[in-house]
Parts: C-alpha cells; sequence; structure tokens
C-alpha cells in the first residue's frame, strides 16, 4: 500500500473487501528525523513495513509496535543510462542542473543553497551555467519572486518552470556536467538517482535518504549544519526537530574542483552509473521483494 500512515485507515476503509485478509505491507516515506503523532493511526493496518532509506527506517521503527521494518531501495528508472559524456555535445560551457518539485516543500529542497553555492563558484561568468528545473511554483505565492530576487540578474542562470516530457528530462541530464541538490531532507533522493544512472557527478548534502547509495566514491557529499525545521508551506514545519544546512562555500569548492577536472568528473560519474545500476534497479527491488515475502525460488 504506497500510502504514508496517517491516510492508510481511509485508504483500507474505501478498498473494502479488496484487502480482507490479505498480508498488508505498508511502503512509506518521511523526510525527517521523526514522524508526526498521526503516523500512529495506520500502524494497526499493516503487518510490516517498506521504506525507501535508512534515515526513514529510523523514524518510523520508534512507532512500528514490533512490526518488521524494511529498507527498500525505490526502483529508478531512466530512459537511456550510462556515461553522460556519451549523450551531450561538445561545449565549452560548464552545465549544472538541479531539479525539484515546489510542492514537495520549497524550504527542504532548499534551491537558494544551490544557486548561492554557483554564484560563489562562478559569479557571472557566462562560460558556467546552471539550469534549475523547477514544477508547480505558480502553486504557491511569492516563490517565483523570491528565486528571481535570488538569482538578481545573473544571465548564467535558467529557471526552467513548467512540466516536461521523459524525452526533454533525459536531455537536460544528458546536457548537464553535474547534478546539485543542496536539499534540507531527503527521504530517499529520486533526483538524485536519476542524475547517477546517467553518469552524472552529484553534489549532494550528506543527510538524509541519499546517503545509502552517495558517498565520496560515487558522489560529492557536502557538509552541512543542523538547524530548526521551518517550512512555510507547512508540510515539514516541526521547530522540534532539525534538518540539515548545506555548506554554501564547500558546495562551491565543489564545483570549482569539478568543472577544472573533466577526467575526476567521468570517474565519479561512471561510477555512481555502476553503483546505481547494482542497488537501484527494478531487478534489485524484485529480489529483496520476493525475499522479504517469502517467494524466492
Amino acid at each position: 500500500m504506497h500510502v504514508n500512515a496517517p491516510f492508510l485507515p481511509l485508504a483500507m476503509a474505501k478498498l473494502g473487501s479488496v484487502v480482507r485478509d490479505k498480508f498488508i505491507v505498508g511502503s512509506w516515506a518521511w523526510e525527517l528525523p521523526r514522524v508526526p503523532d498521526e503516523w500512529l493511526y495506520g500502524i494497526p493496518f499493516v503487518h510490516e513495513i517498506w521504506v525507501p532509506s535508512s534515515f526513514v527506517a529510523d523514524a518510523v521503527r520508534p512507532i512500528a509496535m514490533n512490526r518488521p521494518v524494511r529498507i527498500m531501495f525505490h526502483p529508478v528508472a531512466v530512459g537511456r543510462p550510462g556515461s553522460a559524456a556519451e549523450g551531450r555535445s561538445e561545449s565549452i560551457v560548464f552545465r549544472v542542473l538541479t531539479v525539484f518539485n515546489a510542492a514537495s516543500s520549497f524550504a527542504r529542497k532548499n534551491p537558494f543553497a544551490a544557486i548561492r553555492a554557483f554564484q560563489a563558484a562562478f559569479g557571472e561568468d557566462p562560460s558556467a551555467r546552471l539550469t534549475i528545473k523547477v514544477s508547480n511554483a505558480s502553486l504557491f505565492k511569492n516563490i517565483r519572486r523570491e528565486m528571481s530576487e535570488v538569482i538578481d540578474g545573473y544571465s548564467n542562470i535558467a529557471v526552467l518552470d513548467r512540466t516536461v516530457d521523459g524525452a526533454e528530462l533525459e536531455r537536460l541530464y544528458f546536457n548537464s556536467d553535474v547534478f546539485m541538490s543542496l536539499h534540507r531532507a531527503e527521504g530517499f533522493g529520486l533526483t538524485l538517482a536519476e542524475a547517477m544512472l546517467y553518469g552524472l557527478p552529484v553534489i549532494a548534502t550528506n543527510w538524509s535518504g541519499n546517503v545509502d547509495f552517495l558517498n565520496e566514491q560515487t558522489g560529492v557529499p557536502i557538509p552541512f549544519q543542523m538547524v530548526f525545521a521551518q517550512d512555510a508551506q507547512g508540510t515539514y514545519d516541526f521547530p522540534d526537530m532539525m534538518w540539515a544546512e548545506a555548506e554554501v562555500d564547500a558546495a562551491a569548492k565543489a564545483l570549482q574542483r569539478l568543472r577544472g577536472d573533466p577526467t575526476l568528473r567521468k570517474q565519479i560519474g561512471d561510477r555512481a552509473a555502476r553503483h546505481a545500476r547494482e542497488v537501484l534497479s527494478a531487478q534489485a527491488y524484485a529480489s529483496n521483494a520476493q525475499r522479504y515475502l517469502g517467494l524466492a525460488p
């Protein structure tokens, strides 16, 4: 059941006899160190719980009431996995990409940190370019204005504020040299995993769900300080909990290092792609699911 715990009783009531006498697995995700109290509502309806990272597992186990909590990485599929260099044209422009959905909490995704890191690394250098792919920004008051204020006329920073199809998203990945996510928290880190599968070196906050698959060998982890979780959109506004604030200066230095060393970019990207194909494939997910459910041959 891919329905988070607070809404699971409603889903079960709607499904009715469909789920009667069935073995119920709750597939849940969350992005802070502790789940809210209302998650307790879903526990009586599941036999076990699957989560996409050890970070989420640590958040769920205290309320699990002896239900098994299994770490099941999401199976990540991309159109054409492999080395980013194979799919992009030669260019003197160093291209950095960040992708996020404003509906998933602007504060949590923290694009301002990525913008400031890029500005600190390259200023207004036209031979470096940051593309910010955002969706659903129009749904939230002031987001567009605030992003424009932070970008502040930098002509080498472009905002792509619309939904794109799979082919266009693939082109964005393949036409980039580096992917950057200075998020405050991720339950898993889907866009990071996708970028890795496309063979991109990923600069990312070294905290929360992505640390299960992104390390110094498979990416560029960025140190952080812990700050109180505040979210104007409300979803993650829990000032009694904390999340990560990535060190912008460290991210800027990582950008400069990767720009100056194409060999290093390729080495990290190739290792990232190999590792992601191994642990984030549909085959790996199916194998683990069969094992946990006692269906393995």
